[in-house]
């Protein structure tokens, strides 16, 4: 199973369930209010967007681990800052979450690093 994630906060992923798909894109930022896009990261990337988008977020966190072949939207793998980040390009349909993970602080306050191995 292909598979990336995506960054959330716990409160806007308990939205989603109820309103039947998720529709944030990053941090503040959602389908709704003209993102064109959601972020997503393949797990070596994940701690790298979060101590730079989430490095003042008190809100809890989860991961979203997202099974690219059960995808209704298109995702798209795009240069930003010299690496390829995966985009979805509409909603994230519910189904296309096969897993729900808290990502929480190190020790040392920063977010840590998502292994593959951590996801199987």
């Amino acid at each position: 199973m292909p598979s990336i994630l995506h960054i959330a906060s716990a409160d806007a992923w308990e939205a989603a369930k109820k309103a039947g798909s998720y529709r944030w894109s990053t941090r503040g930022k959602s389908l709704d209010d003209g993102a064109t896009f959601i972020h997503a990261s393949r797990p070596e990337q994940v701690s790298l967007v979060a101590n730079v988008v989430y490095a003042d977020a008190t809100e809890p966190l989860c991961l979203l681990v997202i099974d690219t072949e059960r995808l209704v939207s298109a995702v798209c793998y795009e240069e930003a800052d010299g690496q390829t980040f995966p985009h979805i390009y509409g909603p994230l349909n519910l189904d296309a979450v096969v897993d729900v993970r808290p990502y929480e602080r190190g020790s040392d306050g920063r977010w840590p690093v998502v292994t593959p191995q951590a996801l199987s």
